[in-house]
């Protein structure tokens, strides 16, 4: 039997200026994960949660709450971008352009904007993205730059159990 090291995802050093990520997982927003994140988060915007409230909204339905679409397509590019992240440091320009509806399915994709090194961490730089999570139908619900540490190849916590002797 051969072992085959799965996925460790991007360091510092892998990065470049301009790459563009399509991230693979799509999600399929459910009424469950809107009334819940809104009611988790308590958040009282009745156009979320409440469907007699929103049908008389010029949306006609709920509204997606929007903390929930920033935090689904953070997530999801989380494999690509800041799977060995020291720290996230912010969400920038963060702008919902479309509505999200329940019922939706949301894809994303980043473009990596800026790379530096860390001036006060040399195991880590610093990157930033703008991340874009559009609809089922391709249209733009959500964008935002977002900046993480990330470390540099040989730095950071082991993947996995620890093996040998």
């Amino acid at each position: 039997m051969t072992v085959r090291t799965g996925w460790q995802g991007r360091y510092f050093e892998d990065f470049e200026v301009g790459d563009v990520y399509q991230h693979g997982l799509g999600r399929t927003v459910t009424q469950a994960d809107n009334v819940w994140f809104t009611l988790l988060t308590q958040n009282t915007a009745r156009v979320h949660f409440d469907a007699h409230y929103a049908a008389q909204t010029e949306f006609g339905r709920p509204l997606v709450n929007s903390a929930f679409t920033i935090a689904l397509v953070t997530g999801q590019s989380v494999n690509d971008v800041s799977y060995n992240v020291m720290a996230n440091l912010g969400w920038d320009e963060v702008r919902l352009p479309n509505p999200l509806f329940e019922g939706d399915t949301v894809y994303s994709s980043s473009e990596v904007l800026a790379l530096r090194e860390s001036r006060s961490r040399p195991e880590v730089g610093i990157v930033t993205v703008r991340t874009t999570g559009t609809n089922q139908e391709g249209t733009v619900v959500i964008t935002f730059n977002r900046t993480v540490m990330v470390y540099r190849r040989g730095f950071g916590p082991a993947h996995g159990p620890m093996t040998g002797g």
